[in-house]
């Protein structure tokens, strides 16, 4: 949907979210428009939003149909074009104060792989011809922006059909190479389980589903990579075996062994990510586990030992596979990150602490980050 009008009212706020390079908008009454800025929250004026302002400022952007839907289901996503500047992610809610917004950035430019400094072994994953390749981590950790990045190299070098499922679609890929299909669930179908059912009458080579949701559309993702297509799709969650547990949890027990099989044979990869600031507090960098679907891995996820996977993970670098601690600590030896940033977010925090005190002889856990991590 673009601006029915050429210069919104709530323009002047897009520009300094723009201008300062933030990635969130966070409108609600009572407060000042707040944007997400290098990791932190600030206000972007002084005066608090009002009913009346916010509530004009928010419905100039919408269609009848899609203020119908707010106000009758109390929530709404949607994707919004700011002209040619940027593209936001736009999800309207209603809280104690009243109605909410918030708009996530999505750059109008997509960032190839080689930009986004991946290692090698996440290009590796998107030349795969069929299988299951997850990108997995917390709201807002930039899993969207490294899967346009693996999608962009696809639409760069192979003539494929990609078919991408979302809600709503984010980055928009011109077709280059590959002929490139964007589904929007609510515009161009009624549900995830419904595109990805079709998906396989539409002759794709690579699949890009939003996010798996259910266990229907697991089941059905799965299915689709045993039958040679290239699936990518994205999960809440935090590690790379966290993954796999969750896919096989919403699962009812008495299928849980054919789901095994299914992601034993069928998973290529998970590449679970968190953004962490950058020790000069200029940005924001990608922290990476990365697990790649070897046989060894493939036994474990059929024998029920998922709990094996991080040692595989730790002695399998080789293979471009490593935990998340393995990342942290390099960046940490890099100086790209803090201690303190990556202690926050380490998995082990016991054994990261060691690891930190090998590193930087004169860290010290404050009882503020490393205490209550480690249960003092």
């Amino acid at each position: 949907m673009s601006s029915p009008s050429a210069s919104p009212r709530i323009a002047a706020f897009f520009d300094k979210l723009l201008e300062h390079k933030g990635s969130d908008l966070h409108l609600s009454i009572g407060h000042p428009p707040l944007g997400r800025i290098r990791g932190g929250l600030q206000p972007l004026r002084e005066e608090l939003l009002t009913q009346p302002e916010l509530e004009s400022m928010l419905f100039e952007l919408t269609s009848p149909e899609q203020k119908r839907h707010i106000t009758e289901e109390l929530d709404l996503d949607f994707a919004y074009s700011y002209g040619t500047r940027a593209r936001f992610r736009a999800n309207y809610f209603y809280k104690t104060s009243g109605i909410a917004a918030v708009f996530r950035t999505i750059p109008s430019r997509v960032l190839s792989l080689a930009e986004l400094n991946t290692p090698e072994v996440v290009r590796k994953l998107a030349e795969r011809r069929s299988g299951l390749v997850l990108v997995t981590g917390p709201t807002g950790s930039g899993k969207s922006t490294t899967l346009a990045g693996m999608i962009h190299h696809i639409n760069h070098t192979r003539a494929a059909h990609i078919l991408t499922i979302e809600d709503p679609v984010e980055f928009v890929h011109e077709s280059v190479k590959s002929q490139v299909t964007h589904r929007e669930v609510g515009m161009h179908a009624s549900s995830f389980a419904t595109a990805i059912r079709s998906a396989g009458r539409e002759d794709p080579n690579v699949i890009l589903i939003g996010e798996l949701r259910t266990n229907e559309t697991m089941k059905l993702a799965l299915q689709l990579a045993s039958y040679g297509v290239l699936v990518f799709a994205t999960v809440h969650t935090n590690s790379a075996p966290a993954t796999i547990d969750r896919i096989i949890n919403s699962f009812p027990a008495d299928e849980q062994p054919q789901v095994r099989g299914m992601l034993a044979e069928g998973l290529a990869g998970i590449v679970a990510q968190q953004l962490i600031r950058t020790a000069d507090g200029k940005g924001r960098v990608a922290a990476l586990e990365i697990l790649i679907g070897t046989s060894a891995i493939a036994s474990m996820i059929r024998d029920n030992k998922v709990f094996q996977i991080a040692s595989k993970m730790q002695s399998s670098q080789g293979l471009g596979m490593q935990t998340l601690d393995m990342h942290l600590e390099r960046l940490v030896a890099a100086n790209t990150i803090t201690p303190e940033a990556a202690l926050e977010k380490a998995q082990d925090k016991e054994s990261f602490v060691k690891t930190l005190q090998r590193l930087k002889p004169d860290f010290q856990v404050s009882a503020a980050d490393g205490g209550e991590a480690l249960g003092h």
